[in-house]
Order: C-alpha cells, then structure tokens, then sequence
C-alpha cells in the first residue's frame, strides 16, 4: 500500500469514526460510486477526501477539482495528501493550479504544498512560479519562512539558471542562506566569455 495512501486512510479512519461508510468507501473498486461522493449534497469532508485521493491516484481526473480545493485547505495533512494524489492525476491543468495557488498573496500560509508540488512536476510553470514566490518571500518580517525554504530548496532541485539572481538575494537571509548555498552549487555553471 502506498505511504501516503495509508496515512490518510488512518487520519480518515479516526475522523469518520470508522464507520462502515469509511470501511466501504476505503474497500470499493467502483470509481462511478467514488465520482459521486465529489458531487452527492452533504456529504462530509473525510468522505470527499478520500474519494478524490483514491480516484486521483488511480489517474480518474474527475477529482482534479476536489483535490485542488484540498490542495489549498488549512489542514497541511490535507494539502499533503491532495498534492500526493495531484502528482499522480497525470491532469495538465494541475501546474497552473499549483502555481494560482503559490502566487496567491491572500492565501501564502497555506502555498508549501502547492510549492513542492510543483519542484515534483517539473512543468514549465515550476520555475516562473518558485521564482516569483520567493521574491515576495525576501521583504522584510516575512512570516512565511517555511514557504522561502521550500522554493529555495524546490529551484535547488529544478537547477535552472534563471533562479540564480533570487538565490542570491535569498543568501542575505539568515534563515535561508544554508538552503540558498546549496541551491546554488546545483545551478548549472555560468560559461565565462
């Protein structure tokens, strides 16, 4: 069984309640039945949620809309799980939701998911994206430190030169210089003239 596929069946499973509506929603094969605990009326969040994960990780896209609302949820086991499951949708609108979601200034704590969802589909929106999140991360007294590691950490794996400059300005803070550094040794080097 998958990792993150067990860890959200036992935070859903104590959520619910474990009731035999968990026990079958977490059994059935059905995806027809899956695909409509995403539109039934009142159904309850566990439910929604672990139907989007298990049809995402099965590529059936009619959770892509349910998983991004997840994505961006104020509950970071959710977001994780949601990001886990987009990942493996294989939907091509999922980059340009991550980075809607990253680049949100009104929705910023809740951007680390959508963050290193994008560093592991490595779309062109990625690195456009990571960039612009962490210049806005740079002002003074930002709160969101955790969200400036993860795009310093995430353009470290991309390796892209374009991230050079903000990885430069990111060395002036404390709190991300180390990251900055080792980001930087991975960029690809400059050809003298």
């Amino acid at each position: 069984m998958d990792e993150e596929l067990r860890s959200l069946t036992e935070r859903l499973r104590q959520e619910s309640g474990a009731t035999t509506a968990y026990e079958h929603l977490v059994a059935t094969e059905d995806h027809e039945e899956l695909a409509s605990v995403l539109t039934a009326a009142r159904q309850p969040l566990w439910a929604r949620e672990l139907a989007a994960f298990r049809l995402g990780l099965a590529g059936d896209r009619r959770a892509f809309e349910s998983l991004v609302l997840l994505l961006n949820h104020r509950d970071p086991p959710r977001c994780a799980a949601a990001a886990h499951a987009l990942a493996r949708l294989g939907d091509p609108r999922t980059a340009r939701a991550a980075a809607a979601l990253a680049t949100n200034e009104l929705r910023v704590a809740y951007a680390l998911h959508p963050v290193r969802l994008l560093v592991e589909l490595r779309a062109p929106e990625s690195v456009p994206t990571l960039i612009t999140t962490l210049e806005r991360r740079l002002r003074p007294h930002d709160p969101y430190r955790r969200v400036a590691l993860a795009c310093v950490e995430g353009l470290g794996v991309l390796g892209d030169a374009r991230a050079r400059p903000v990885l430069n300005e990111a060395l002036a803070h404390p709190a991300l210089a180390e990251a900055a550094v080792a980001a930087l040794a991975r960029m690809p080097r400059q050809r003298q003239r």
